[in-house]
């Protein structure tokens, strides 16, 4: 696996139509584990994980990797709150990111149906991917994420209007992921997940990182008034 730690964002700033939507941002991910990025609707926590990923153009600041920036782009991967589906079958979504990458069909085929297994799906690979449930195509969309075995993946509410069970299935793929190796950087609204699978919390407010810490230490003695405000289920603008 590549390695592309610590991500260093330096006066990361995104705006459009003259507002900002971010920034200025500075922030350091090392080490392994799951980043939770949390904070009040508008606070930027998607415009963030876009601009770190680099699908968003930044008008001020620079994102660097410990790795060449080619090198990184290959090496990470990106699942939007709403899935994206292809209009092909749940085995051809899975293996779409390895034939694009030049895997041989028959071993792509072997490794996509072994994680269809894997999700749940292993009777529903030749179905459209585009009938399955919410809760399915989130699964799918995590699998096709990981299935490159990326350094980093980047997940935009992972489990937003999801049921319970949707979520616990959701929540073991991100777990197993960041047990293998992959560094996880997710935004939530769901505080009882962030509590679940977070190593550390960044607390965005009004476009920038308002707090940040280990997150033991975070959700049991936040540093600040608003961070303590919005873990209580207070309104913070």
């Amino acid at each position: 696996m590549v390695e592309m730690l610590p991500l260093v964002a330096t006066g990361v700033t995104v705006t459009r139509r003259g507002k900002r939507l971010i920034g200025p941002v500075d922030l350091n991910i090392e080490g392994d584990g799951v980043t939770v990025v949390i904070g009040p609707n508008g606070a930027g926590k998607t415009t963030l994980l876009q601009a770190l990923h680099g699908i968003t153009r930044l008008n001020a600041g620079t994102v660097r990797w410990a790795c060449p920036a080619t090198q990184a782009r290959r090496a990470q991967a990106f699942v939007f709150q709403t899935p994206v589906m292809l209009r092909r079958s749940v085995l051809e979504n899975l293996i779409y990111p390895l034939r694009a990458g030049g895997m041989a069909r028959k071993a792509a085929l072997a490794l996509g149906r072994e994680w269809c297994g894997r999700i749940g799906l292993g009777a529903a690979e030749g179905r459209p991917a585009t009938v399955l449930s919410r809760g399915e195509k989130q699964k799918l969309a995590i699998a096709r994420a990981l299935i490159i075995e990326p350094a980093v993946l980047f997940l935009d509410e992972p489990s937003a209007s999801l049921d319970g069970g949707a979520t616990r299935e959701v929540e073991t793929l991100i777990e197993t992921a960041a047990k293998g190796g992959t560094r996880v950087i997710l935004s939530t609204h769901d505080m009882g997940q962030a509590r679940r699978l977070a190593r550390d919390a960044v607390f965005l407010l009004r476009g920038r990182v308002h707090e940040r810490g280990p997150a033991p230490e975070f959700f049991h003695s936040p540093g600040t008034a608003q961070a303590r405000a919005f873990l209580a289920g207070d309104i913070v603008e």
